[in-house]
């Protein structure tokens, strides 16, 4: 029903005191708005609560907290007391929105394993992630653990990471349970994982999905490593579905792994890769690269980089990506951009996914995809 002035209503109540009482109608129910998620830096140092939009964002992930002595452990304690004041401050232009300490990551991902060998370690690591969340007047726990059972920078891993995993999710939400009963809060529980299939054979995806909220998807850097490279995070392969890495190709295998549609974050990333390639056959779109140049983030890539002599802007259709070639040096740079953010929120829609997470919000200050995301997703 529309909005009735005040004149109109008292009409209404004239005219519905001499009719036969309606029959009240069951309100149609409006479907959750979808998740927009964005990593915030907190290992950049002291963060400026001004250049972030809080209503703009559903969650913030705060990146990060380290694995020390089976223990989610501050190493900037000051500086991180300070960014969670500045943050939970956020919440007075956007009283929805969520803080969540996001565990680990590339660099601090080492320890994971030995943090959750044990029913006692594990229990001791979630019992301090909780309490950081208490302390702090925090919303949840996202856990960015690269790898369990397999290699990332220079973390331990072992055979029974498969097990563990699940089990330090267990643990992990049965202590914010607890904590929601003293609150009265009711607290998230996500992790980051990235798309390449030999994760699914290390970890029990489906058993993970009972005890969390999110997976966000890092449908990025599918191009870090070897000789050829080529769009380090399409949304579908650019030649061979089989051969390549591929959002939607991720977001099938989760599902198939048994993880609810609802229960997934697409990822974007907010940067973009560039190498130069040692010839300009194809473009360098899997191609042989030569050198690793720097890509950027979104806002540098828009107004710095595409402003330069010789970079031309081109899109795979197959791909759903954009890419920029110079044909003066052979520098390929592989990113996202308004058009193709525009497809994955589309894609997300029409899916049912949970909604979007992008890494990070630092690499797009002027805020030209977010704003995308905000525009076109449901």
């Amino acid at each position: 029903m529309k909005r009735l002035t005040y004149c109109a209503f008292v009409l209404y109540g004239a005219l519905a005191a001499c009719s036969p009482k309606p029959v009240a109608e069951t309100p149609a129910e409006t479907p959750p708005k979808k998740e927009i998620i964005g990593y915030v830096p907190g290992f950049r140092g002291l963060l400026d609560e001004k250049d972030i939009d809080a209503n703009k964002l559903t969650i913030i992930n705060y990146a990060f907290v380290d694995v020390k002595d089976s223990l989610a452990w501050l190493t900037n304690l000051e500086t991180d007391s300070v960014n969670f004041r500045k943050l939970n401050y956020l919440k007075k232009g956007n009283p929805a929105l969520k803080i969540v300490i996001s565990i680990g990551g590339w660099s601090w991902s080492e320890n994971f394993s030995d943090a959750v060998l044990t029913a006692s370690s594990r229990e001791k690591f979630a019992k301090s992630g909780a309490k950081i969340v208490a302390d702090y007047n925090l919303d949840g726990i996202d856990i960015d653990w690269e790898y369990p059972g397999l290699k990332g920078e220079d973390n331990v891993f072992r055979d029974e990471d498969k097990e563990n995993f699940t089990l330090m999710f267990e643990a992990i939400r049965k202590e914010l349970d607890a904590l929601a009963v003293t609150t009265g809060k009711k607290y998230i529980v996500s992790t980051a994982l990235p798309c390449f299939p030999r994760l699914f054979e290390v970890t029990n995806m489906g058993d993970v999905a009972k005890h969390i909220d999110f997976v966000n998807i890092m449908a990025y850097d599918f191009y870090v490593a070897g000789d050829t490279v080529g769009h380090h995070s399409n949304l579908y392969p650019s030649e061979s579905y089989e051969k390549e890495n591929s959002a939607d190709k991720a977001v099938k295998t989760y599902i198939e792994q048994g993880v609810p549609a609802e229960k997934l974050v697409l990822g974007v990333p907010f940067y973009g890769r560039s190498w130069t390639m040692k010839s300009s056959d194809n473009l360098g779109i899997l191609r042989p690269r030569d050198e690793v140049m720097r890509g950027g983030g979104f806002t540098f890539i828009k107004d710095s980089l595409m402003a330069k002599p010789g970079f031309v802007r081109y899109w795979d259709d197959a791909a759903k990506s954009p890419y920029l070639f110079n044909a003066e040096n052979n520098q390929l740079v592989v990113y996202d951009d308004e058009s193709s953010v525009k497809l994955k929120c589309e894609y997300v829609n029409d899916n049912g996914l949970a909604g979007i997470m992008f890494w990070q919000y630092a690499s797009d200050p002027k805020e030209y995809l977010l704003d995308v995301v905000n525009e076109h997703l449901d």
